[in-house]
């Protein structure tokens, strides 16, 4: 591996090992948990789905890959993806994936 793909790498795992941010959710009574990065790869799906014009899809999923618990867990799964898009409140839904991406671009918590 090449020098600076090597500091490429180091950086990316401190980025993704780092300090979760978080955001209030009254309506469900927690805080659901952000980490700051996300792999390329898990950013795809949402990528791909946003390009065919399936936008609320796009949102879910992006909930469903970043959302974590406070130990840094996977709050929901591909499985909770239907219930989300369908039996949730879509105004929380799209409050919680925006506080993420204020979390994301202005390092907020």
């Amino acid at each position: 591996m090449s020098k600076i793909l090597e500091k490429a790498t180091a950086h990316f795992r401190n980025q993704i090992s780092g300090e979760m941010k978080s955001v209030d959710v009254p309506e469900w009574e927690t805080k659901i948990y952000f980490k700051t990065v996300t792999s390329l790869k898990e950013e795809g799906k949402v990528l791909e789905l946003s390009q065919q014009g399936r936008s609320v899809e796009a949102l879910v999923e992006s909930l469903v890959i970043r959302a974590r618990n406070e130990d840094g867990s996977r709050m929901f799964t591909m499985a909770d993806k239907m219930i989300l898009m369908n039996e949730v409140d879509p105004k929380v839904l799209i409050r919680i994936v925006h506080g993420n991406i204020r979390l994301r671009e202005f390092g907020m918590s």
